[in-house]
This record gives structure tokens, C-alpha cells and sequence, in this order.
């Protein structure tokens, strides 16, 4: 998470997309939770949250995917901060003001990278600490998600998403692009949709990725095992996938979580930028957006 600052009574933090670039879906709990293993990485496009201080809790919603949240009562944001609130035993007070960037339920995690910078947002407004402990579980209440945008590197993630261990270390200066066709797609919906629910694991991780060419070749052997689904439900996804591919300098393409957005990995950052713009001319109705892979 990257702070700003103009004012010194107002801290500005960053919620990167949660990109999965394999997602394994390896069983179903009793439960219902699905069992997964999945390499995320964060990256690409980002919302911004902005604390001030106050003597009530506020949210208020801004930027581009604003409209969507408007109007959710019980916001992920607000919940957070209560529980939050509750586990320090002091008043949930803030002034927080998303700027909402990436679109909703779009599969790269927007609402639980939300959540978790607004736990790691408001201990430092309030001045507290809590174990690391503590917070993992106030996040997990919150989605399964959550905790994983709270690490907000490359890690690898197991059982329904909350077994964490650190990812390999990726090539200098990865670009990727991310493409949405502005159609929302739900998660669960995707999840009854899925034929086969006890799906081979991830091939074994290098401990580093030496080049992207390398990640790319690694991660043609693996799979996003929601994406036929996504795209039965969704057919708009396979042509986002095709303009990506047509792409001369993309190296590889998938489509991130449940959908519908996807991604594109190139060999620098300043690659990933010019085939943002191609994409965005050839498809001016898409919400393209490139950055750097943390």
C-alpha cells in the first residue's frame, strides 16, 4: 500500500487489483467453501482511500465505479472499520473517501483490497497497533480475499484462500494489462457453474521467475479452472482474451479469479503501457488500465 501526502492530517493509501494468475480449484469443504491454490500478484490498477479525521464513521464513494457502491447500506469499507473498532475496544471514528477505479465484481478483488487497506489505513489514523494475529482474523471475517490483499505482494494462497506463504520473487519491470467489458460477474454464480470441483494442484513454483518469458512459459502449464465457466456465462470474455493474445508484445493472457476481467503480461511496464492504449482504441467501450506487478 503507497502513501501520499498534502495535508498532514489526511493519509492517502493505495488498494492495488488482486490478480490470480493461476487459480486451482482443488475441493469443496462440507461447508461449502472451495478449496483452491492459487499465485496472486497485485498490480495494474488501483483504488485510492483517503482518512481524515472525525467524530463518526464516513464513507463516501468517488471516481469512475462510484454509482455501484452508493447505495450498499453495509459497505466491506464500513464493516471493516467496526470490527476493527470492536477488537481495539475504541470508537469507530473516520472520514474515509474511496476513489473507486476498478470495476465491481470483476474477479481481481477491488471491495477485499478495499477492506484490508482500510484495517491497515485506520490503525495507523487511530495511532494502534494489533498482532498480526488479530488482524489476519478481523480480515477473514471480512472474505475470504481479504487477508491476501492485507500482504499485498506475490504470494501463494491455499485451502479457501486463507493459507498464505510468500510467492517467488518476479522478473524486474513485469508489466500487465487489465481488461474488463464492463460486465459485472458473480462469484458464486461462477462457483455453481463449475463441473469439476476436485481439479489437479499448481505444478511446482520456482522460487523465482528469472524473466517474464519464463513466468509466461510457467504459467502455460497451469490454469484458471473458473474460466470456461465465466466464459459460458459471459462469451464477451473469450473475445477480451483474443485482443489481448493478438497483441504482438503480450505474453501471455488469462482471465483473473472468477471474471470477467483479464490480464496481460509483457516484458516491461513501458510494453504493458503502449498495448493498454492499442487495446483501449480498438475497444473504447472496455475499461483498460496497465501498470507494474507487485
Amino acid at each position: 500500500m503507497t502513501k501520499t501526502a498534502t495535508d498532514q492530517s489526511i493519509l492517502t493509501l493505495s488498494a492495488p487489483a488482486k490478480i490470480n494468475l493461476a487459480l486451482h480449484i482443488t475441493g469443496q469443504r462440507e461447508d461449502g467453501y472451495h478449496l483452491l491454490e492459487s499465485l496472486v500478484v497485485f498490480g495494474g490498477a488501483e483504488d485510492r482511500i483517503r482518512f481524515k479525521p472525525a467524530k463518526h464513521l464516513h464513507l463516501s464513494v468517488e471516481g469512475s465505479f462510484a454509482e455501484g457502491l452508493r447505495q450498499e447500506p453495509d459497505n466491506l469499507m464500513v464493516r471493516a472499520a467496526r470490527l476493527l473498532a470492536a477488537e481495539l475496544n475504541c470508537p469507530p471514528e473516520a472520514d474515509m473517501i474511496l476513489e473507486k477505479s476498478l470495476p465491481i465484481s470483476a474477479g481481481i478483488g477491488g471491495g477485499s483490497s478495499d477492506a484490508a487497506t482500510t484495517l491497515l489505513g485506520l490503525l495507523r489514523l487511530w495511532q494502534r497497533t494489533i498482532a498480526d494475529d488479530k488482524l489476519r482474523m478481523i480480515a477473514l471475517q471480512l472474505g475470504a480475499d481479504v487477508p491476501m490483499c492485507l500482504e499485498g505482494s506475490c504470494l501463494i494462497a491455499e485451502g479457501i484462500g486463507d493459507a498464505l506463504r510468500a510467492g517467488p520473487r518476479l522478473p524486474k519491470d513485469l508489466g500487465m494489462v487489465l481488461v474488463n467489458p464492463r460486465v459485472p460477474v458473480s462469484t458464486p454464480e461462477i462457483f455453481r457453474a463449475l463441473k469439476r470441483k476436485n481439479n489437479a494442484p499448481m505444478g511446482p513454483v520456482p522460487s523465482a521467475f528469472l524473466s517474464a518469458v519464463a513466468l509466461a512459459d510457467w504459467l502455460d502449464n497451469q490454469r484458471n479452472d473458473l474460466e470456461m465457466a465465466a466464459i459460458e456465462q459471459v462469451p464477451v470474455i473469450e473475445t477480451v482474451l483474443q485482443a489481448l493474445e493478438d497483441d504482438g508484445d503480450c505474453l501471455f493472457a488469462r482471465m483473473s479469479g472468477s471474471g470477467a476481467t483479464c490480464f496481460g503480461l509483457f516484458a516491461t511496464v513501458k510494453h504493458a503501457e503502449y498495448a493498454a492504449r492499442r487495446v483501449a482504441f480498438s475497444h473504447p467501450n472496455w475499461w483498460v488500465s496497465h501498470g507494474g506487478v507487485q
